[in-house]
Formats: structure tokens, sequence, C-alpha cells
């Protein structure tokens, strides 16, 4: 059972990337949930809630430093504590 009352609010931007200006690790303490356009996502690397937008992994793909390349699609985004 998890308690509610110790979870921190979900930011506007977030991003798992630690070299990020938008990671925040508290964040990551916990479990969150992303719902793009109506449906849960579970690869959303970045969002923004404000902007309406998400970046996810495009397949295997990864760029000369070896980080996955990122697509940004709009839509509606809501975040959430799973």
């Amino acid at each position: 059972m998890t308690d509610t009352t110790n979870r921190p609010p979900l930011p506007d931007h977030l991003s798992q990337d630690p070299r990020s200006p938008h990671f925040v690790r508290e964040i990551f303490e916990h479990d969150i949930g992303i719902r793009f356009n109506g449906k849960e996502r579970s690869d959303v690397a970045e969002y923004c809630i404000s902007e309406g937008w998400v970046k996810v992994p495009a397949g295997k793909t990864v760029d000369r430093k070896g980080q996955p390349l990122l697509l940004k699609l709009k839509g509606t985004v809501e975040a959430f504590h799973a």
C-alpha cells in the first residue's frame, strides 16, 4: 500500500534524462503514469503538459553518443501518480 501524502506534485515539464535541467530525482522515487491522447503510454522519455507534447524513443535507433533518438508527438498530455 502506498502513501499518497508524501508524493511530490508532478511538474509541468519532466525528463527521464539525468543530464536534463527538467530531471527531478524525487519524482522518480514514486511510480508515475502518462496518458497521451487518452491512452496510457509507458515509453515516454520526456513530457510537457502546458505545450502538449511527449518525446518517445524512435525504435532502437541511437545517436552517435549512444542515446536513443526521440520523436516529439503533439496532443493532450496528462501525468498522474500510478
